[in-house]
């Protein structure tokens, strides 16, 4: 792999790699990134990733090739304290510990990378507060533009052989760059992107268009404050609408949690967001007037041209070729216009310069087959190369079907999934995940806990939702017997090595629901070219999210156990061997006893060992 990386990156050119568990892939990127001489930009899927690469892969690697090579890690301005703004920031009730945290804090800082702060919580309420956006960053306007740590990661990432970055990033300058505006990440000749599997759905959303609540709350919050010295009271009147009509169009949206497409809503919200969309506009005209009062309220009158902008097209009737769709959460709705293809649009950024192009993740082929992710990401006539895990994947992992499972429409398929998973408990000494494919399920698997608590003999239960995920993966490795239930953020991402983790049960196939909008736009653009949206995007991301799923087991060589399967398709439907392909070459059974003899010899060896 690291030679044909090294190839790509003399040559300038585009490669896409499949990694399994154990290749060793950061390390085979990174040697021939740093043995090239080229500037190199490298982007992971997480930055918890990104920070492992940055602070514990890179120094390694860079040791061990003993050449002088200046790094850095760069994130999103989100990540960095803004000294302007901590000096202003009004704590709402209860945050007012978090913000005398972070006012010492900037104190010791360096970096100003809101991770150092640990006792602060990452989704704490006072982080907008003390971080800028582009919108309301007064760049060398700004008082302390000298001392600015977003300047100085940008500036220290300028000059580095290799800067560490997340996808959401790279994303974003991608993004700015289709605009006409200019890149602030450094220009590099090559840019390897790890987690790649995550990249055409992560672009489908940088590539459109959004505007939420929160954003709208937060705007007339820091407006009230910018203009509360001018007493203007034409001024306050208008500000009161938006704030109104935003709090109207919450009320008025739809009460069910999730993605709704916009058509299907739009009677219920038509007259709200027509309303809000004067009211913008009515604010626009007093609030121009004071533009020269402050650099606060020009950026300010900016950010509200830009949202007036937005509405507008997000509600516009225009031939825009994409799907409009609503995110409603608990706090907060959001309007969004995601293009149904980003194909064209990440094939002419890609081919836009003298670059080499890395892809590569654990996940991103078919059986051997790489073209559902080359077609999503422009790379038709790019080649694939797959190493498949160095581990005895046939020996030390094992693929459980339980028989007589229900359909998993059956009201009372969690129920038997779980009574016909819990029995592995009794053949081994090691821990369980159980992932679900929906909260629904998993609150469905929480009331079966409560009610069979005897079933889990005696071993703890950690619950997602629970406590934080990182907290939750850390008892689970300490207590090394526990059993997990999961779903989203605990199929991918997550690393329990050793006997901790010897069964993972997946309740069912992972399909994303028809109903989802991001995949209503993509069938609707497959259908729009007489494709079949089955067979050529449903079923490949449900092979693809369940190999990522079932690759959470066997994360070291010595490690083995068993992937339970509880969804009777993959049987009974003749799409249910493109799933079993993905697992190969683990072998599969329908029998418990296989299951208890792979087990005990298992449990054996590792006693013995």
């Amino acid at each position: 792999m690291a030679e044909s990386v090294a190839e790509a990156i003399d040559g300038l050119d585009k490669l896409v790699v499949e990694a399994g568990t154990g290749t060793g892939k950061t390390f085979a990127y990174l040697l021939p990134a740093l043995m090239s001489g080229r500037k190199t930009i490298i982007s992971t899927g997480t930055k918890a990733l990104q920070d492992q690469l940055y602070h514990r892969d890179l120094p390694l690697v860079s040791k061990a090739v003993g050449r002088p090579v200046t790094t850095a890690l760069l994130k999103g301005r989100a990540n960095y304290l803004c000294l302007h703004r901590i000096e202003t920031a009004l704590p709402p009730d209860g945050l007012h510990a978090d913000l005398d945290a972070a006012r010492q804090w900037r104190h010791r800082t360096s970096t100003g990378d809101r991770a150092e702060l640990t006792e602060v919580a990452e989704d704490s309420s006072i982080w907008p507060l003390v971080t800028s956006t582009a919108e309301n960053c007064l760049g060398k306007q700004c008082e302390f533009y000298q001392d600015c740590h977003v300047v100085k990661a940008r500036r220290a990432a300028q000059e580095a052989d290799l800067v560490v970055v997340n996808h959401h990033l790279l994303l974003a300058d991608l993004a700015m760059k289709e605009e006409g505006f200019i890149e602030f990440l450094p220009g590099a000749e090559a840019i390897i992107l790890d987690e790649a599997h995550q990249i055409p759905d992560l672009a489908a959303q940088f590539f459109g268009i959004s505007l939420g609540s929160r954003e709208l709350e937060r705007l007339v919050d820091e407006l009230r404050a910018a203009t509360l010295p001018f007493a203007n009271r034409q001024l306050d009147k208008c500000i009161d609408k938006v704030q109104t009509a935003t709090q109207i169009l919450r009320a008025e949206s739809p009460r069910t949690e999730g993605r709704h497409e916009l058509s299907a809503v739009i009677a219920e919200i038509r007259t709200p967001l027509a309303d809000l969309q004067i009211a913008l506009q009515n604010l626009l005209v007093p609030l121009g007037e004071l533009v020269d009062a402050s650099i606060e309220i020009d950026k300010l009158n900016e950010q509200l041209i830009s949202v007036a902008s937005r509405l507008s097209q997000l509600v516009s009737d225009d031939s825009w070729d994409g799907l409009r769709w609503l995110d409603v959460n608990p706090r907060s709705v959001r309007l969004n216009l995601t293009p149904l293809d980003v194909a064209d649009t990440l094939r002419g950024l890609m081919n836009g310069g003298h670059q080499a192009w890395i892809f590569t993740s654990a996940t991103l082929a078919i059986g051997d087959d790489f073209s559902h992710f080359a077609d999503r990401m422009g790379l038709a006539a790019t080649p694939g190369l797959s190493f498949p895990s160095p581990y005895a994947l046939d020996k030390h992992g094992l693929i459980y079907l339980p028989p007589g499972l229900p359909a998993p429409s059956d009201a009372e398929h969690t129920e038997k999934m779980l009574a016909a998973v819990m029995p592995l408990l009794d053949m081994t000494s090691g821990g369980m995940f159980c992932l679900f494919t929906s909260h629904r399920a998993l609150n469905a698997a929480r009331k079966w806990a409560k009610r069979n608590k005897r079933r889990l003999g005696g071993r703890p239960l950690l619950i997602q939702g629970d406590a934080p995920r990182d907290d939750l993966l850390r008892r689970f490795r300490d207590h090394r017997n526990a059993v997990l239930f999961g779903t989203g953020s605990f199929w991918e991402g997550v690393d329990v090595r050793g006997q901790a983790l010897t069964v993972v049960a997946i309740d069912k196939l992972p399909f994303a629901s028809p109903a989802d909008p991001l995949m209503m736009a993509r069938l609707e653009f497959i259908r729009r070219r007489g494709g079949n949206g089955f067979s050529e995007h449903q079923l490949p991301q449900a092979a693809l999210a369940l190999k990522q799923g079932a690759g959470r087991l066997l994360r070291d060589q010595a490690d083995y156990g068993v992937v339970v399967l509880c969804d009777p398709r993959i049987t009974s439907k003749s799409y249910g061997k493109v799933f079993l392909k993905c697992l190969e070459p683990m072998q599969t059974t329908d029998s418990i006893d296989d299951v208890a003899v792979f087990l005990a010899q298992h449990e054996a060896r590792s006693k013995t060992a």
